[in-house]
């Protein structure tokens, strides 16, 4: 299969294009992004293209925070230790491991403490490239595109909950609509169709308003609740709580494509070439959670996360360089506020190391 842009873009389109004629001309955002991230082949995540890594040079699109410093996996491995000892498991499951680096400062930090680690991901153009980078765990690993019926250990998610697809909903003249994709003179184009669903907030005042509503972030969740027998979660994500991703002001949504490290808002254009995410509803995620049968052991920023863990003793061991780039994980105006972390657990509630200080659950 070759990646050459135009190529990859026309079958896509193609691809996109039959599943809108097959539904009468109308597919939601939701099925859109699904089809433009996941399609065989040809989606964002199921091509070849190199994805992540720190530099555009590289190919690459965005960087994550395991891209950016081994130090990120390093300090989480000490919640994920103490998970393991609070809830008696010894195996890791990750969602969505993109190159594999958040799996490698776990395994490598943690040794012998865990038993197996399964990484969940519907990408397996990018199971070669976890599958080389640790070869020295080969013995441990295993690789699944579902969850099984049950599971026991720490589930461990980074930058998974946005790339979920979600459905959105726009306020045009007082009427809520559902906006989704059409094709239009032969190209794809936004069309509003009349719906019954609303956010979970009213929205106050008589603008225009987009928004997004996230029921696979949510069907996700319970899914987890409902297999989950014995353990943790750990999802790391940018996003807010219910109040402040549905407030007024936020008239213009939250979805943001990345292609060569730089960000833009339209997920029509340059489709299976680029990322398309949405910011994380956290009071969403919580609650379907909680509905569910999890407890929230914990919410808050990742910088409180990371320094409640250990993160600052470590970094003031390294040249630098290294410093400056491990401190982009904690300071407010890169990843050290707009990122968050929520916590859930399955069994008796205890209290993670990683909310010791500044846990936001009550905000949720």
């Amino acid at each position: 299969m070759t990646n050459e842009p135009s190529i990859l873009t026309t079958a896509l389109q193609a691809h996109i294009g039959e599943a809108i004629a097959a539904a009468g001309g109308w597919i939601g955002f939701d099925r859109f992004m699904e089809l433009a991230l996941y399609t065989p082949g040809l989606g964002y995540y199921a091509n070849d293209s190199a994805k992540f890594g720190a530099m555009p040079q590289s190919g690459s699109d965005f960087v994550t925070a395991p891209e950016l410093t081994p130090l990120f996996g390093q300090t989480l491995a000490a919640q994920v230790g103490e998970a393991f000892a609070a809830t008696g498991t010894d195996e890791i499951w990750e969602f969505g491991a993109g190159s594999g680096a958040l799996a490698l400062q776990l395994l490598d930090t943690l040794g012998e403490r865990v038993r197996r680690y399964t990484i969940v991901d519907l990408s397996g153009s990018l199971r070669a490239r976890q599958q080389a980078l640790l070869a020295p765990h080969a013995h441990k690993l295993r690789w699944a595109d579902a969850l099984p019926e049950k599971l026991e250990g720490v589930v461990v998610g980074n930058e998974v909950l946005d790339a979920m697809p979600v459905r959105l909903l726009a306020r045009v003249g007082g009427v809520w609509h559902e906006r989704g994709v059409a094709v239009h003179e032969g190209a794809f184009a936004w069309a509003d169709v009349p719906t019954g669903l609303r956010p979970s907030m009213e929205i106050d005042g008589p603008h225009d308003y987009l928004t997004e509503i996230h029921p696979q972030g949510e069907g996700f969740l319970r899914t987890l609740a409902d297999r989950l027998e014995r353990g943790a979660a750990f999802l790391i994500d940018y996003g807010f709580g219910e109040g402040e991703y549905y407030h007024p002001q936020r008239h213009m949504g939250t979805v943001m494509c990345h292609q060569g490290h730089r960000a833009d808002g339209d997920p029509l254009a340059d489709v299976g070439l680029k990322d398309i995410t949405a910011h994380v509803n956290f009071t969403a995620m919580a609650l379907a959670a909680q509905e569910a049968g999890l407890n929230v052991l914990g919410y808050t920023t990742q910088a409180h996360f990371l320094i409640n863990c250990g993160l600052l003793p470590k970094m003031e061991l390294l040249p630098q360089d290294q410093r400056a780039l491990a401190a982009k994980l904690i300071m407010e105006h890169e990843m050290g506020e707009l990122f968050k972390v929520l916590a859930l657990g399955a069994g008796e509630a205890w209290e993670p190391m990683g909310f010791a200080r500044g846990d936001r659950s009550h905000r949720l």
